[in-house]
């Protein structure tokens, strides 16, 4: 199994070939459909999920765990258990065909109710070719986003009942269950039924489209909101609205004009009508229960309707179906929220449709390294992950005169669902953006401490709050010059740990510059201090330096000894690093915060990414503080890490080298056998080194290896020359 770099560099070309696209979507947990299918089909067997049993821990683990009250009684069925002619679909998937049951997770059901107004995003969640009739063999798929790829899922079709029903959602037919099935799919992805409890609209819609989402306060809503939602809705957006409560008591309590607090609705329509000489503008919006609707003007069987004329209002007035329409001006007054899916560029089948373009990248928080915190903490606040974003394309709306680049930022917290088996939920999370000019063309920046308390932000997230995502946009920006096109650094922030996706530009780089020595630079006092510890050999063992030089790997011999020029670049490293230690030592108590960690490395010489930062602190703090042992090992392990990967192109050894080595210095071997073996690296094509023949091929582009390949350690014949 490939790990580290190796792994990374191959999911991204598998990506740009396509892999984890709608069209060549990822096996979640390895299980291949197709492949499980044909086995169930040649063995005449049902499927039986080994990955997501039948049993009381797939529903759920607190309120609905095992011997619950709550899952007493319920039975494992598949529909040809319960009805004598079950259907994947009946007459074409329909809004009445998502029915909620006993799981809050209404969230889930308006996404998915959503789904059946465009038949070919349903498709996309709901691959064609499967039935209860032809080559059935009780195994079903179904394809979700997930952080920035399309997984497939794959289940069987044992659900939960109890009495002979259903005991989550449900269509109102009882024998179709292409909905029940999509439910128990997004079960598995996110570790259980319960793990589905609570939620936000955009969350299924963001999982069943790609898309990225925008929000609105309707009691803030802009001018044009109504515009807006007719838009979104002829381009096949996905909407949502739900009325905010104030107390856990408020949660799903009916007001008297039969609207549920807490709970997710769907907009499925907007109408204009002509009522009693003039217009009057609509939305139509569904409850998932598939009852309980508004009572108030323009609900079903109101008398606004008998004022326009019998052909539209047979077309627009249902049954008791969990849809009506509302005046939208009401609808403005009793709902809290707006929701809209904008769906990603390959879901948008219509070409007149402007496309647009996005970008995922990944991060993480760690406590004591990337985890800054909010505004709130200036000390610290910097060290959160930092994203630049360049703007350098119009996108002039025809209906305003303003000239502007624009850009939505949605910040993602990831698999947050399946640790709230082990009691953990999402965290508060936010994002603040700035306009940062002294960056224009510079790619190595992680703006410090001192930026950030004299600049404020241009933009951010409206609030932090502990929701998967948080996103605020469009942000437009005032046309620049193609010399001076906008420069912005969003920082996400977390007040906890967690895994992020953030749709901009990760900074990520690497970089040590080591000063070069010779014996001359050595003066005599070193030198005579250096014969008072080494001996007439001068030579000093690592055991005589204990616990640093235990840690020391630098000599380039291979000897395990130092000798005087090894030591003098070891004593100068000590003396510069216990410096650098002090300077960030602020309370002189012995430790450093691991919040300055970054700027005591640069300061050291390093300039490293988060990853590799994340992984020092992991490995050598305790309790959120490195002692002084720890960051001189941590210092030595870098030391060692950038000389051993450092061929002619920095970190590529998977290539040959195809430059010349430079002139070679080295002396030759003073006795046979010399210690210094073939290169690890790969092969170079560059002429042998000039000063003395080679014993084997040089080393790629820096010196040549008549010691030792600087590349990488050595550990094979012995050299040639004497």
């Amino acid at each position: 199994m490939l790990t580290g770099v190796s792994a990374r560099i191959q999911k991204d070309r598998q990506k740009r070939e396509g892999m984890g696209s709608n069209e060549r979507a990822l096996r979640f947990l390895n299980q291949d459909y197709g492949v499980l299918r044909g086995e169930c089909l040649e063995n005449c067997c049902l499927f039986e999920d080994p990955q997501f049993p039948a049993i009381a821990s797939s529903i759920g683990f607190k309120e609905l765990g095992p011997y619950t009250s709550k899952t007493r009684g319920i039975v494992w069925q598949r529909p040809t258990e319960l009805v004598a002619d079950p259907q994947f679909i009946t007459d074409g998937a329909s809004r009445t065909d998502v029915c909620q049951g006993a799981l809050g997770d209404c969230w889930l059901l308006a996404a998915i109710a959503s789904l059946t107004l465009n038949n070919e995003v349903l498709h996309r969640v709901v691959p064609h070719g499967q039935s209860f009739q032809e080559e059935y063999a009780g195994i079903f798929h179904f394809q979700f986003w997930q952080y920035g790829e399309w997984v497939d899922v794959v289940i069987d079709d044992q659900l939960p009942t109890k009495d002979g029903e259903l005991v989550f959602v449900h269509s109102a037919e009882n024998n179709e269950f292409w909905s029940a099935l999509v439910e128990k799919a997004y079960a598995k992805l996110n570790g259980s039924y319960e793990a589905l409890s609570g939620g936000s609209t955009t969350e299924g819609f963001e999982d069943f489209t790609g898309g990225v989402a925008e929000m609105y306060q309707l009691n803030k809503a802009p001018r044009d909101l109504y515009s807006v939602i007719r838009k979104a809705v002829e381009r096949g957006s996905l909407l949502g609205c739900s009325i905010d409560i104030t107390s856990a008591h408020d949660q799903e309590a009916v007001t008297f004009k039969k609207l549920v607090k807490g709970h997710a609705y769907s907009v499925t329509g907007v109408k204009e009508v002509d009522y009693r000489g003039r217009q009057v503008r609509l939305i139509r919006i569904r409850n998932p229960w598939g009852q309980v609707e508004w009572t108030g003007s323009w609900s079903d069987g109101s008398s606004e309707w008998d004022h326009i004329g019998d052909d539209e209002r047979d077309g627009m007035v249902n049954k008791e179906d969990g849809e009506f329409w509302m005046d939208f001006s009401e609808f403005l007054r009793q709902f809290s929220r707006l929701e809209i899916c904008n769906l990603s560029p390959d879901a948008l089948q219509m070409e007149e449709v402007r496309k647009w373009h996005t970008a995922v990248y990944d991060g993480c928080w760690r406590r004591g390294s990337t985890a800054g915190g909010c505004r709130n903490n200036p000390a610290t606040f910097w060290i959160n992950p930092q994203f630049k974003i360049t703007l350098s394309e119009e996108d002039d709306d025809p209906e305003d005169e303003e000239l502007a680049c624009s850009f939505l930022c949605a910040l993602m917290q990831k698999d947050r669902r399946r640790f709230r088996r082990q009691g953990q939920d999402m965290h508060t999370i936010g994002f603040a953006i700035y306009e940062v000019r002294v960056i224009v063309g510079r790619r190595n920046v992680h703006l410090k401490k001192d930026f950030f308390l004299t600049h404020g932000s241009c933009a951010r997230s409206e609030t932090f709050i502990n929701l998967r995502e948080v996103m605020s946009g469009p942000f437009p920006l005032p046309r620049c010059p193609p010399t001076a096109r906008p420069q912005l650094l969003c920082v996400s922030l977390s007040l906890s740990l967690s895994n992020l996706s953030l749709f901009l530009i990760s900074l990520s780089n690497h970089s040590l510059l080591q000063p070069e020595m010779s014996e001359d630079d050595v003066d005599e006092n070193f030198k005579n201090m250096f014969r008072q510890l080494a001996g007439e050999d001068m030579e000093i063992s690592v055991f005589e330096l204990k616990t640093i030089l235990n840690r020391l790997v630098i000599q380039k011999d291979g000897s395990a000894r130092l000798g005087i020029l090894e030591f003098q670049v070891l004593w100068n490293k000590i003396r510069k690093w216990l410096g650098i230690f002090r300077q960030f030592d602020l309370d002189k108590s012995g430790t450093m915060s691991t919040y300055e960690m970054r700027l005591a490395l640069e300061a050291s010489g390093f300039k490293l990414n988060n990853r590799i930062l994340q992984s020092i602190v992991g490995r050598y703090a305790d309790n959120d503080t490195i002692d002084f042992d720890n960051f001189i090992g941590a210092l030595v392990k870098l030391e060692v890490m950038f000389s051993e990967s450092a061929p002619c192109m920095p970190l590529h050894l998977t290539h040959p080298c195809h430059y010349p080595a430079p002139p070679c210095h080295a002396p030759p071997c003073h006795a046979p056998p010399c210690p210094a073996p073939p290169c690890h690296a790969p092969p170079c094509h560059a002429p042998p080194c000039p000063a003395t023949p080679c014993p084997a091929q040089p080393c790629s582009a820096l010196s040549c290896p008549a010691s030792l390949c600087p590349a990488l350690p050595c550990t094979a014949t012995p050299c040639p020359r004497t």
